[in-house]
């Protein structure tokens, strides 16, 4: 079964709509699918809740989304290197519910996996176990965390083949892999798209059989922080 659709647009058509939810891949700006998060601008789709490590930067990634106020909760471990999302989560506009960064991503894996809820000792004695179950193992308190099942996930491969096996380039895999399986339906973006049956299956990082649509096109690679010294 042929997945590829000719461009983000057609990839995302007929999947959007108010209120729903995304869940997003990428860490930083690394490996995030950012021609997707440009259609989803371009829809004017709002009221979105959106599940990823963070929120990109103000002019790049899902940082296009907060400046067009199409965010409405954010679910992410961090908040830095976006003033605009700072801005509104302390002036109220945005509704933002921290999870640390591996509770997020196990989130993300127990929903694709079926797995409605998971106890971990990460968070207990913070605001992150404010409101949720604990309970008692071997002495230790853990706090309850639930599956993230999503209406839409959005993740950014290096390779595909038409039926959807992806494969994810170094640090680029981080949060996409749990991203990709915890939604109703995937949509990912690639770099290459080669036939079905010509990638090694043991280097496929991502079965075909969690990605529903594919669409390719070319991607900026920016750098989060560029830092450098004066020449000698």
């Amino acid at each position: 079964m042929n997945k590829t659709y000719e461009n983000p647009q057609a990839a995302l058509e007929g999947l959007l709509f108010d209120g729903m939810s995304i869940a997003s891949g990428g860490f930083g700006l690394c490996g995030i699918p950012e021609l997707l998060i440009d259609a989803i601008r371009a829809a004017g789709t709002k009221d979105l809740t959106i599940a990823s490590n963070n929120c990109g930067v103000d002019d790049f990634g899902l940082g296009v989304l907060l400046r067009t106020k199409q965010i409405r909760k954010m679910i992410s471990s961090y908040v830095g290197e976006n003033a605009e999302f700072m801005r509104q989560y302390l002036s109220g506009e945005l509704e933002l519910e921290f999870n640390p960064q591996g509770t997020l991503a196990e989130r993300m894996r127990a929903g694709g996996a079926g797995i409605g809820g998971f106890y971990t000792k990460t968070g207990v004695g913070t605001v992150v176990a404010e409101g949720k179950e604990l309970k008692t193992f071997n002495g230790e308190s853990y706090v309850l965390e639930t599956g993230i099942v999503a209406d839409l996930s959005i993740v950014k491969a290096w390779k595909a083949d038409t039926t959807g096996n992806l494969v994810f380039r170094k640090t680029a895999r981080n949060f996409n892999p749990p991203a990709a399986t915890c939604g109703k339906i995937c949509v990912a973006e690639v770099e290459e798209i080669v036939s079905a049956g010509s990638l090694d299956p043991d280097q496929i990082h991502l079965p075909g059989i969690y990605v529903h649509r594919l669409t390719q096109g070319e991607h900026e690679k920016r750098i989060e922080q560029h830092t450098t010294r004066a020449a000698a």
